[in-house]
């Protein structure tokens, strides 16, 4: 595949799908330039790494300097306290899209969770169209950085695809992940296509791969030409028998969030 890009931007590079979109990603740049507040280990010839919080406007719009497009998949990984979400996922995405917007880069490709309608039902059938439901504070950093894209395009046109990925693992752990998953390949698929799509303004696409049961409509995101290409059927048999039937009532089981509708509030975890 030659190159369609000269150097793309990774934020969260040294996480779980950071380091898989390393690997994914590596046929569409002749550079990867990669951001985390961790250390990214085993540089590969045709990457850059870079080590600093996304609170630090200064270090964010160094690193967006001279990139042609951003894949931010940086910020907090799971529910944590206010203080957390709101400088590492809510501040850290401002800084971002400022960044891009000062430095003219035309797209970021989003990675925004389910969590963002969490309380919407399995049996809903929602498109991208149904407002925010998010169940968390998690879920509300998402929300937050979804209506950001939709500014930043309306008012200053940078693109964004707003990936709403559900449960991505190397396969799955449960139940719900037999509806919810996304594999790793898929996962680079769904990026690889928000990136190389011909127009993207702002849009809305689900991240899951092609499961029996399908949880969501995404023909609202058919203009970017993601195919998901795996399924849970061949986990289903194990998977079932090592996990006992939920209880078909509980709220975790009727909402798309999953066991994030269960948590309480974490700042009052916290204090404990």
């Amino acid at each position: 595949m030659t190159p369609r890009f000269d150097t793309i931007l990774i934020t969260g590079a040294a996480g779980r799908l950071g380091t898989e979109l390393r690997r994914g990603l590596a046929p569409v740049a002749r550079t990867l330039r990669l951001a985390d507040r961790a250390p990214v280990s085993n540089l590969q010839p045709n990457e850059q790494s870079l080590t600093f919080d996304l609170s630090d406007a200064d270090a964010v719009s160094r690193a967006v300097e001279g990139v042609d497009a951003i894949v931010h998949f940086g910020g907090a990984p799971m529910e944590r306290p206010w203080d957390d979400i709101l400088n590492s996922s809510i501040i850290g995405s401002y800084n971002v899209y400022e960044a891009a917007r000062k430095h003219r880069v035309p797209r970021i490709v989003y990675a925004s969770s389910v969590h963002a309608i969490g309380y919407h039902r399995l049996e809903d059938q929602i498109d991208a169209d149904a407002p925010h439901r998010p169940d968390s504070l998690y879920g509300l950093s998402k929300c937050f950085v979804e209506d950001l894209g939709r500014l930043y395009w309306d008012k200053f046109g940078v693109e964004t695809a707003a990936l709403r990925i559900f449960s991505s693992f190397p396969e799955p752990a449960d139940r719900r992940m037999l509806w919810s998953w996304l594999s790793f390949d898929d996962c680079i698929r769904l990026v690889t296509a928000a990136l190389t799509a011909p127009q993207v303004g702002f849009t809305v696409s689900f991240g899951i791969s092609d499961n029996a049961v399908k949880a969501v409509d995404n023909r609202l995101a058919a203009h970017l030409g993601f195919h998901p290409q795996d399924n849970t059927e061949p986990f289903r048999s194990a998977v079932e028998a090592r996990t006992p039937v939920p209880d078909p009532a509980a709220p975790a089981v009727q909402a798309l969030g999953g066991w994030f509708v269960d948590l309480g509030h974490p700042d009052d975890e916290a204090a404990k």
